[in-house]
């Protein structure tokens, strides 16, 4: 039987605490719902929660543990394997021990941005990565920071200085391995900027270094730009993709209005990923773009899979 849509005022509200309802998540992972549903009750991989009316929501954990599923099917891992799987990546990682790392890792991270300590910042930084893939360690440490340090300006806790602090640092050191990246990619081109109205584009670089090692070309076009400038620069750079970046809520005429004469315009597809691809989704798609949502390894396969471009 197909989950029917819950009432459009409680999935706003659900949103707002980062819960998503089924049809959400089965557009940013890619799983359709029947297939969610049964991964839930026949093996137990997901547990949502349910609104009283008993319609499912999905946390970003949640969507984290899709992605981790996929990525184990992907590998070759039956469907039936996969619980156990999940268990052995989970000891294999040193379970609550490891995880305590990571957290010990962003609070002495944390602990630096709040003294405006680049070195201390560095030290814990490189320690990560003397100890962890850079993927593991963007995944675990970087991305998780970020949203903390987002947290703590939204309560008042922290400062508009500390997290513009840890931007220019990242952006410092993300900005420096891309331009030291190979320059022997074959795959397709990318051309890649943030909303209008969006400062930050560390999320656009993670992505971006994401893409180069699965093979794309890069151009990157950087924060706040207006969308109709890419109309041209799409034609001169022969990019056969447009991605966007944003996670704060652009207006609704951007999207409703701008981003549609865009992919009216052009003849490559456009994709959006961050956080707004997730709260904004529905309008993306009407649009005519594709949400890619927030989980760089699901974009870069979706992606992938719209492009035909193997990874």
């Amino acid at each position: 039987m197909t989950e029917q849509s819950p009432n459009p005022e409680a999935v706003a509200d659900s949103i707002k605490q980062d819960k998503f309802p089924i049809r959400t998540v089965s557009s940013l992972t890619g799983v359709n719902s029947v297939t969610l549903r049964a991964w839930e009750r026949r093996y137990g991989l997901i547990q949502p929660q349910r609104t009283p009316k008993g319609h499912r929501l999905y946390t970003r954990e949640d969507i984290d543990l899709i992605n981790r599923i996929l990525g184990l099917l992907d590998k070759g891992v039956s469907i039936g394997q996969v619980k156990e799987a999940l268990e052995r990546q989970q000891a294999s990682s040193g379970g609550s021990e490891a995880r305590d790392a990571w957290a010990l890792y962003r609070d002495r991270m944390v602990a630096a941005i709040i003294r405006f300590d680049e070195a201390g910042l560095e030290d814990t930084y490189n320690e990560a990565l003397s100890l962890y893939p850079v993927t593991q360690v963007t995944e675990k440490l970087v991305v998780p920071l970020l949203k903390e340090l987002g947290r703590r300006w939204e309560t008042a806790e922290g400062s508009i200085a500390e997290e513009h602090f840890f931007a220019v640092y990242l952006r410092n050191k993300l900005g420096a391995r891309f331009h030291h990246r190979t320059r022997n990619s074959k795959g397709p081109k990318l051309l890649s900027a943030c909303f209008p109205g969006e400062n930050h584009e560390l999320g656009m670089l993670l992505f971006a270094l994401s893409a180069v090692s699965h093979d794309y070309r890069m151009v990157l076009l950087g924060a706040d730009l207006p969308l109709d400038e890419l109309m041209m620069a799409v034609k001169r750079s022969e990019a056969e993709c447009i991605v966007l970046s944003g996670a704060a809520a652009s207006s609704a005429e951007v999207i409703e209005k701008d981003l549609a004469e865009l992919v009216a315009s052009v003849d490559v597809p456009v994709v959006v990923g961050g956080l707004i691809s997730v709260k904004k989704r529905d309008a993306i798609i009407k649009a005519g773009a594709v949400p890619l949502g927030e989980d760089i390894d699901s974009g870069i396969r979706k992606l992938s899979e719209l492009l035909d471009h193997q990874i």
